[in-house]
């Protein structure tokens, strides 16, 4: 499947790098707390709990959305129960069933 846009509209975000670049900074942050502690600054250990929930957090909705995504790509690819509905196969297959019933009918 092929996504086209119009002129002017822009594309949509990469939600990919999106998240990477939060990770990266939630983790620089973690780093420079970690740092304050060694050197003694406790007023740090609430901005780094406070990280840690916020990476927690982050990584939880994406992994959500990331099941919604994929709950929705194989509902529209006709996926059920992990494998997909061939029905170009089935229609086919229905199709020489009725023709040799018909084929069977006749004879008699």
């Amino acid at each position: 499947m092929t996504i086209k846009f119009s002129a002017g509209e822009e594309p949509p975000v990469d939600l990919l790098a999106a998240t990477e670049e939060l990770y990266r900074d939630i983790a620089e942050e973690l780093i420079r707390a970690k740092d304050k502690l060694r050197d003694g600054q406790f007023d740090e250990v609430k901005a780094a709990v406070q990280a840690v929930k916020d990476l927690k957090l982050a990584f939880q909705m994406v992994m959500d959305e990331r099941t919604r995504v994929e709950k929705l790509r194989k509902h529209v690819a006709g996926v059920v129960h992990d494998y997909a509905l061939d029905f170009d196969a089935a229609r086919d297959e229905i199709g020489r069933r009725l023709a040799r019933l018909r084929d069977a009918a006749g004879g008699g």
